[in-house]
């Protein structure tokens, strides 16, 4: 399997491209504020075509190049419909604080196609497997992505704002809730084996393992529901 990932704009906010291979399809996940050119970059330089973008949630940092990716390349996003909103008003996800000059250098609004992600679907795109976890807390509409272990790599977890290396994503900004993140960390998180690899929406890739044994919040979760022994091991 190919990822190629980097960071973006001035959020430095992760973009993921991921096929079976080089020269195959290939899903776009995340393509935020100035990726266009990373993108195609990255397309040119794999031999990649893209089949769909798929969206951790709606921030503005993380779907501000949806319009321009999925008009050039023809092909459907993908966002859970509590964000969906926000690709046409990212400054009300926002509260008002991304700034005119900032905004005015952003192309915002929804791609020609436009699909809606549900808790538990399964999507199979680009020849890959995607198992949608719906994740509240940095927004209402935030979800994960996991594709299953295989013989050559372990499970690989797009966690988006939900968990980063050593910390979690913000809830601070209109739709957040840190209730809902400490309950989604528990109910997506928690469950992971130890191996899975952890590609966030900002920082450092990680493993759940390490997670589990470093993490404050994701300690204070499992002590919370009195599993804080051991850690998981994948089979």
């Amino acid at each position: 399997m190919l990822i190629a990932g980097f960071p973006a704009g001035a959020w430095g906010t992760n973009c993921y491209l991921v096929a079976p291979a080089a020269g195959e399809e290939c899903v776009i996940i995340d393509p935020g504020h100035q990726a266009t050119e990373g993108v195609e970059e990255a397309l040119k330089k794999h031999r990649l075509k893209p089949v769909a973008v798929i969206l951790t949630h709606g921030h503005i940092d993380h779907v501000a190049s949806v319009v321009p990716v999925c008009g050039a390349h023809d092909v459907p996003a993908w966002i859970h419909p509590a964000d969906r909103y926000m690709m046409t008003d990212p400054e009300k996800a926002l509260g008002r604080s991304i700034g005119m000059p900032l905004m005015g250098e952003l192309t915002v609004g929804e791609p020609d196609d436009v699909k809606e992600l549900a808790d538990g679907a399964e999507l199979r795109l680009a020849g890959l497997d995607f198992s949608v976890a719906h994740a509240p807390g940095h927004t209402k509409g935030s979800v994960t992505f996991q594709m299953p272990e295989t013989d050559e790599i372990p499970s690989v977890f797009f966690s988006g704002d939900l968990l980063f290396a050593g910390s979690i994503g913000r809830t601070d900004l209109p739709g957040g809730d840190m209730d809902e993140m400490l309950e989604s960390l528990a109910r997506v998180c928690l469950p992971l084996d130890d191996s899975t690899v952890v590609l966030s929406g900002h920082g450092s890739q990680t493993t759940i393992g390490r997670e589990r044994a470093t993490n404050p919040y994701l300690r204070d979760v499992a002590a919370a529901l009195g599993s804080a022994e051991a850690p998981r091991r994948g089979m």
